[in-house]
């Protein structure tokens, strides 16, 4: 599945004085995304990590649309993009409960040995999964 899609209730916390949600909370809600969308595929960042890889972001380009406020109920989509040596992205949207584009992004991540800090090729069981997603769409 190249999409994954939940929901997240807009927390008080997470706004500022006018119940509008503050432009650097829009990351939790993407990343929560993309690690469900991980786990959709199967794939525990957790267990990911403990073997010994992390997916750091190294570009994100975010558009903000509409404001999300406090009590919205919204859904975070995300979305497989590419894979392509070391690299992985991904296409993010929320939209809120009324299917209102509110933000769209597009991440790159890229797979780092945690020890040594440097960029490595995926791991099979993730390189598999996405070679049988891109059979999927030929």
């Amino acid at each position: 599945m190249k999409e994954h899609q939940l929901h997240v209730r807009v927390r008080y916390s997470e706004t500022d004085q006018m119940g509008v949600v503050y432009h650097g909370n829009y990351l939790p809600y993407f990343e929560i995304g993309r690690v469900e969308w991980l786990r959709n595929q199967g794939i525990s960042y957790k267990s990911m990590e403990e073997s010994g890889v992390a997916l750091p972001i190294v570009n994100i380009n975010i558009n903000y649309k509409k404001p999300a406020r406090y009590d919205d109920l919204l859904i975070v989509k995300t979305k497989y993009k590419n894979q392509s040596s070391v690299k992985i992205e991904f296409e993010c949207k929320i939209e809120n409960e009324n299917g209102e584009l509110l933000t769209t992004a597009d991440f790159v991540l890229v797979f780092v040995d945690i020890k040594t800090g440097k960029p490595i090729l995926p791991p099979e069981n993730i390189k598999t999964i996405i070679d049988k997603m891109e059979a999927l769409e030929n």
